[in-house]
């Protein structure tokens, strides 16, 4: 048994045809941590979960979950995950409690440790129980993936975009419930487009673009990559003509009087911005700033190693 609760090393797959869709992928995600699996479409974050979920078979390399090798110990690895696809799969013509009843006999649990009743509940279906999943809602239906996910109380939870068009309640909802699953002890890995989500939630992000990870860092760390910041001025006269400055990287007016004004904050700090500003004959009437977040970095990185 390792630290991790899925290592990954030297991972690669190639489809027929040649497409290349992961090109040496390692990572660990560390146990009891929500990590984030965040890249733009095609970089290989599915055909990865897929490879974990035993649904895709590797090139080369080695995967293991919860310390089982997946060719080693492929029913072991199983058991001890559980993924929600971006796909919704379930019998429509089954209710929320069959559809979990029969997911847990699948996986082997007695009858005696079902706990059916209690995932619907906590994913707030315990009302829809007996009726037919068909008539859910597109969030419930995310939610009873969720509780399906569930059944067999694996300790690592993949979730594969699971707030994909389900409204603000229903997201946040989600995430209070995915929060309590870990602080039971269970390893969430994440994978989303929102990227504000990622950054309230998980505590380490990974990122892949083309197949190969470009960054895998504390979200801490990973967001103090970003050396660009923002300052917006606002000055006590319209501005006819931008005034310029060895230490802004890039100016635009917004409106008649707003300077929005990008400068790197490892060469210079605001003050010396703000001089800048009032050596051009400009007086300040307001100031505000913008610190990067997770999409700025994740831009930059993507973009670098495309």
């Amino acid at each position: 048994m390792t630290d991790a609760a899925i290592a990954i090393r030297n991972l690669c797959k190639t489809y027929q045809g040649g497409k290349r869709a992961l090109d040496g992928v390692s990572f660990d995600v560390p146990q009891g941590t929500i990590f984030g699996l965040l890249g733009p479409n095609g970089a290989g974050k599915s055909t990865l979960i897929n490879i974990l979920a035993g649904l895709v078979n590797k090139t080369s390399g080695s995967a293991s979950i919860w310390g089982f090798d997946i060719d080693a110990h492929p029913r072991n690895a199983k058991a001890a995950i559980g993924i929600v696809n971006q796909e919704i799969l379930f019998d429509p013509f089954f209710t929320p409690i069959e559809t979990l009843e029969i997911q847990a006999g699948l996986y082997g649990v007695s009858k005696a440790q079902r706990r059916s009743m209690e995932l619907l509940r906590a994913v707030h279906l315990e009302d829809k129980a007996n009726a037919y999943a068909r008539t859910l809602s597109g969030g419930m239906k995310r939610r009873l993936m969720v509780a399906k996910a569930m059944v067999h109380s694996p300790p690592v939870l993949v979730l594969d975009e699971p707030t994909a068009g389900v409204d603000i309640e229903l997201r946040q909802q989600l995430w209070a419930y995915v929060r309590e699953l870990n602080a039971g002890g269970v390893t969430v890995v994440l994978t989303t487009h929102y990227l504000e989500e990622a950054e309230q939630l998980c505590d380490q992000i990974a990122i892949i673009n083309h197949g190969t990870v470009v960054a895998n860092e504390p979200t801490r760390q990973l967001l103090s990559r970003a050396q660009e910041k923002v300052v917006e001025v606002t000055v006590e006269r319209d501005v006819t003509t931008l005034p310029e400055a060895s230490c802004f990287q890039k100016i635009a007016l917004k409106g008649d009087r707003t300077l929005a004004i990008t400068y790197s904050k490892d060469q210079v700090n605001a003050g010396q911005v703000l001089a800048a500003v009032q050596a051009a004959g400009f007086a300040i009437a307001d100031v505000s700033t913008r610190e990067a977040d997770l999409e700025d970095v994740f831009l930059s990185l993507t973009r670098s190693a495309a």
